[in-house]
């Protein structure tokens, strides 16, 4: 049995589609539940770089190549949104040093 070379492509590029699907909502889940603000960060920005690879197996099994163009699109504004909700997370912590001491009010 000889499986010519588009035969498998597309059976390779269904499979990456599925566990791609998969792995969005198995990430999905932990920015949900996620105990922490970086965890759901983190969950995000995972998110984001399956979306990317999620479009280029759709631009494989397509044989479309304006589906990366959008790729390249949606990573560097997933890269940006991960970039500002980092920076809203150091600065919204509470750091030790910028507390009035008691003594000073007084």
């Amino acid at each position: 049995m000889i499986i010519d070379v588009q035969t498998l492509v597309m059976m390779s590029s269904r499979l990456a589609l599925a566990l791609l699907i998969v792995s969005i909502a198995l990430v999905f889940i932990r920015l949900i539940k996620g105990p922490q603000a970086v965890d759901r960060v983190v969950a995000l920005d995972l998110i984001g770089v399956m979306i990317v690879a999620f479009l280029g197996a759709y631009a494989v099994h397509m044989q479309d190549t304006s589906f990366l163009d959008v790729a390249i699109a949606y990573a560097l504004i997933a890269f940006l949104g991960t970039v500002a909700l980092a920076r809203y997370l150091l600065r919204s912590r509470k750091r030790p040093w910028e507390e009035p001491h008691k003594e000073e009010e007084e």
